[in-house]
């Protein structure tokens, strides 16, 4: 058990520092690529374009890496804290790339100015808000930069400078190959980010810096052990392995994907030495012949190596003859385990579902699980958003947490909106139209997109899947209680505002339509009618069942009076983007107090057969007594 929360504890903060560098990965190409067309041995020297590389390396990179931990920890008010510090570490310690120091600034001053906000929460007068959150995040990052400028970037230097000595030292002596025996093994274990990002490359940009190229930017990003297991398997694999290799080995070597090949790896344990020592002399060939890369190649495609290559001829050479000679020698000793070896056509799935138990999560080829890290048995929070997050992802949210209690499972199934989606958030559930957004709102969480909030089938397989990652039964303490009743929030939802037997051309004249009656019951100021038309233009808000909740976006909050519903039955149906809607709930949410009610609402309309009997109803009165009953 000991040694599984190590393992778990190592994997968290390994995948942590490498989600510091892989969102800005975009910025480190940028820099390697300017690199390497403008100094003076670049492709078009250019004087007054290279000095553009400086500024860069020296306060860009560091500054957003910075930026992304601080936001990983406290979001944009974290982000914002975490830059100030880095600052401190940067001027600092001047003669230094602060990758390092931003990776331990940025996220200690966001953990500060987060601390700071649960301490005063809840206790500022109305009104001075915005003033105590501005003025506290100066202050905390004022004192964080000076004291970042003072101590922690002079020991960030020295602490970098050991680094580099070290593997100065690794060169000299030849050892540098022996790092595969540890590199190889961690990428089948889904480490490779946190290896070559959190590790690798901090150290190898302070290389760059002195010699132009690093060898370290190769040491995982060489596609030659994977390619050589995968090429083994065209030839002398059996059944399924052997048909899929060939599609395999062009998404790894020209998409980048290491990670498609691991099921093979693991299908054969004995070809861990195959991809080791084909490492190792990949390796050996880079040192030997001078190899190395301006820039981190992210994905590790042989054009992404070919891109951030420095422009010589021999530093070509030296990398591509590294990634060939890497491919043979995993090559051959695969061709010699798959010869010896017995196999069986079911080697493949066996693989698999291996790779699976081991790490809780699917392998790429049928799953997002393999690029977050994320393991069934550590979810704790799954979060459903939407624009807003009045709407549609507090109904997704109740019928999963009603999914969740009922499997028994220990897990907070919360709503809001993707711009204020937690930093801890493990999956994010959205609508298709939204996955885009919430993906680079929290780029590391297991993202889930559906199409129909009320009935999706995706509910049922990640119940599934938390069900085989966790036995963990919610304690009695932690019931969820029964949702409240329309009757015991009456003031929300009143006779006169569900209407019956309504006739409408457009979806557009229906949200109008509803939207004029939340004005009128004094639930919403007349300028939420125009925040339901953009907010349906953004994304449908059809939920299925024929049933659409048409609601205003995040910003029209503010126009929000109090908490209100209007009801309108559509017999014969209205077009929402393609889908028929019969069942109109206007929404109109302030501080969460709506919350309960719409949470009645999705599981009653969860049941195809419920949404019928209410739009058969044929008065105000039974509607609601339909709605009220279940």
């Amino acid at each position: 058990m000991a040694q599984s929360k190590v393992k778990v504890a190592v994997q968290k903060f390994g995948n942590f520092l490498s989600s510091m560098v892989m969102p800005n990965i975009g910025a480190f190409i940028a820099w390697g690529l300017i690199t390497a067309l403008f100094i003076p041995d670049g492709f078009f020297p250019n004087e007054s374009l290279a000095s553009l590389v400086g500024p860069m390396v020296t306060y860009l990179l560091p500054l957003l890496i910075g930026y992304t931990g601080g936001k990983l920890i406290h979001d944009q008010r974290g982000g914002v804290v975490g830059a100030i510090a880095t600052m401190g570490v940067i001027v600092g310690a001047p003669d230094t790339p602060m990758f390092l120091g931003a990776m331990v600034v940025g996220p200690l001053a966001a953990f500060l100015i987060k601390r700071f906000d649960k301490v005063i929460e809840g206790k500022i007068r109305s009104g001075f808000e915005m003033l105590v959150n501005n003025f506290s995040a100066g202050i905390i990052g004022g004192a964080l930069a000076v004291l970042a400028f003072l101590g922690i970037g002079p020991a960030v230097q020295s602490f970098t400078q050991v680094l580099v000595v070290g593997v100065d030292w690794l060169l000299d002596m030849g050892l540098l190959p022996l790092t595969s025996l540890l590199i190889e093994p961690a990428k089948i274990l889904f480490l490779n980010n946190a290896v070559n990002h959190g590790v690798l490359t901090p150290i190898g940009l302070e290389q760059v810096q002195n010699a132009g190229r690093s060898v370290l930017f190769l040491l995982e990003a060489n596609p030659g052990p994977g390619l050589g297991v995968l090429l083994a398997f065209m030839i002398f694999g059996k059944g399924m392995a052997r048909q899929s290799a060939s599609g395999a080995s062009i998404i790894h070597f020209f998409g980048g994907i290491h990670e498609i090949y691991f099921p093979y790896v693991l299908m054969k344990p004995m070809l861990l030495i195959s991809v080791i020592l084909g490492g190792m002399s990949g390796v050996f060939t880079l040192v030997l012949l001078g190899g190395g890369l301006g820039a981190p190649a992210s994905p590790g495609s042989i054009i992404a190596i070919t891109a951030v290559t420095p422009p010589n001829g021999m530093v070509y050479f030296a990398n591509y003859a590294a990634i060939f000679v890497a491919t043979s020698v995993s090559f051959i000793i695969s061709a010699i385990v798959l010869k010896t070896g017995k196999q069986v056509d079911e080697d493949m799935d066996v693989a698999t579902k291996k790779m699976e138990q081991m790490k809780g999560k699917k392998s790429s080829v049928s799953s997002q699980f393999i690029s977050t890290g994320l393991q069934a048995d550590q979810v704790n929070k799954i979060v459903f958003a939407c624009d807003a997050g009045m709407g549609s992802s507090a109904m997704g949210a109740s019928l999963l947490r009603k999914k969740v209690k009922e499997a028994g499972l220990d897990v907070k199934v919360t709503n809001t909106a993707i711009s204020n989606i937690p930093a801890d958030a493990e999956i994010v559930i959205t609508q298709e139209e939204l996955t885009q957004r919430a993906q680079n709102k929290i780029p590391n969480a297991y993202h889930i997109s559906v199409d129909n909030f009320l009935s999706s089938p995706e509910y049922d397989k990640l119940i599934e899947n938390l069900q085989n990652g966790t036995s963990t039964d919610q304690s009695e303490g932690d019931e969820i209680s029964e949702e409240p009743t329309i009757e015991e929030n009456n003031d929300m939802l009143l006779e006169e505002n569900i209407f019956i037997n309504q006739e409408f051309k457009t979806k557009e004249e229906a949200i109008r339509f509803a939207g004029a009656v939340l004005v009128k019951a004094g639930y919403v100021e007349e300028s939420y009618v125009d925040a339901m038309i953009e907010r349906e233009e953004m994304t449908s808000t059809y939920m299925g069942n024929n049933v659409a909740i048409p609601h205003g976006t995040e910003e029209a909050k503010k126009a929000v009076i109090k908490s209100g519903f209007t009801v309108i039955q559509v017999p014969n149906g209205v077009d929402f983007n393609g889908e028929e809607t019969k069942l109109i709930f206007g929404i109109a949410g302030k501080d969460g107090t709506h919350l309960d009610i719409l949470s009645s609402i999705a599981v009653i309309c969860s049941e195809q057969e419920n949404v019928d009997r209410m739009i058969q109803a044929k008065t105000v009165k039974e509607l609601k007594a339909l709605i009220n009953s279940k």
